[in-house]
């Protein structure tokens, strides 16, 4: 008769950066559990992104905080992912785990924790939940293996112009004018972007002259999606899941921020091909208009930025570790925590968040703002 092994159920219901941006503690869960069936409560929509990380053996389909379907079996470890509490560690708990890692709580007694601390880095805080608990996790082991299909346009540079919020959304028309300036430099250039986000995404392509091939918008599936941005010669995009994507892949990037400072949810500061941009103006990150800070950012800026990453690109300068700080997996650098200022190209202010969702490209509007608004 086998014997059943062990079950460890990890939640991190939400979207596509929120993924990405916990790989290291996942892998580090993955790698400290040798003999365990270790499932990934995400969406759906993300979970070919999960497998392909090699964090997890399945997935347990699963959508913000509602309910979970029963697990097939008892669920020995339940590890929050997913945010500060007090609901997900309800959620959880329901699953009577026999064991639960999580943030403590003032509301969820007997939750042996360490302390949430809101201006953490996203990949430094999920690390440190887990290395609480005796997991040796890496916030440098950020990057995907490329998936086993096809880019829909290899070497193109690649404009993503959705993000979660319209506060968050740079206009269409500035976009546009980027995609016509690169263009004429001779560059092929592409748009991309959920269902949704159809009509933005054909604006930008009909103000940069693209046509009907460079719009992309609503069909490349989450596969499609990270295999365009690893054979992406340049992505372009606000803070949301496919500027991970780009870090993930270490294609270069210039990632457009607003009513929130890139400190919380940037790329590595030992990844110089990221260029984040940011007035150093905080807003609201939930609100109906484009923030005023990011206005504040013009095609100029943007133009410049992408003229600066393909020119390190021509002269051949590759992002690739040091030799004192190389992991075990040999390729990735051991990072402290990161906290505060990094290091890419910033406007003004402090370096990252991206905050996006189950589209794949970005968080629905239900998602609650975990680093700034307690769960109810």
């Amino acid at each position: 008769m086998a014997v059943r092994a062990p079950r460890a159920l990890v939640l991190r219901a939400l979207g596509l950066g929120d993924l990405l941006t916990a790989l290291p503690a996942l892998r580090a869960l993955r790698r400290d559990l040798p003999g365990w069936r270790l499932t990934l409560a995400v969406p759906r929509a993300i979970a070919p992104i999960a497998l392909l990380g090699g964090a997890a053996d399945d997935i347990f389909p699963a959508r913000g905080l509602g309910p979970l379907p029963p697990p097939d079996g008892p669920v020995e470890l339940a590890v929050n992912l997913h945010g500060s509490g007090p609901r997900s560690h309800r959620l959880l708990r329901s699953l009577r785990p026999g064991r639960l890692i999580a943030f403590a709580h003032p509301d969820v007694p007997g939750v042996d924790g360490p302390a949430w601390d809101p201006a953490e880095h996203e990949v430094a805080r999920w690390c440190r939940l887990v290395a609480a608990h005796g997991f040796d996790a890496d916030p440098a082991d950020l990057d995907l293996p490329r998936p086993p299909v096809a880019s829909p346009a290899p070497g193109a540079v690649v404009i993503h112009p959705g993000a979660g919020y319209p506060s968050r959304c740079w206009p269409a028309e500035r976009y546009g004018a980027v995609a016509a300036a690169l263009r004429a430099q001779g560059h092929r250039v592409v748009v991309t972007g959920g269902a949704g986000e159809a009509a933005a995404a054909r604006r930008v392509a009909v103000l940069g002259g693209m046509g009907p091939g460079g719009d992309l918008s609503g069909r490349t599936g989450p596969l499609q999606l990270a295999a365009l941005v690893a054979r992406a010669r340049l992505v372009i995009c606000g803070d949301t899941g496919v500027a991970h994507l780009a870090t993930a892949y270490r294609t270069p990037s210039v990632v457009l921020f607003g009513p929130t400072p890139p400190a919380l949810w940037g790329p590595p500061p030992d990844r110089p091909r990221h260029q984040v941009l940011w007035s150093g103006r905080r807003g609201d990150p939930r609100g109906l208009e484009p923030d005023p800070g990011l206005l504040e950012i013009s095609p100029e800026h943007v133009a410049e930025a992408a003229a600066r990453a393909l020119e390190r690109l021509e002269g051949g300068t590759r992002d690739e570790p040091s030799a004192r700080g190389r992991d075990r997996r040999g390729g990735l650098p051991r990072l402290a925590p990161v906290r505060g200022p990094a290091g890419p190209r910033y406007l003004g202010g402090l370096p990252g968040q991206p905050a996006d969702g189950v589209d794949p490209y970005h968080r629905p509007p239900a998602a609650p703002e975990r680093l700034h608004v307690p769960e109810a």
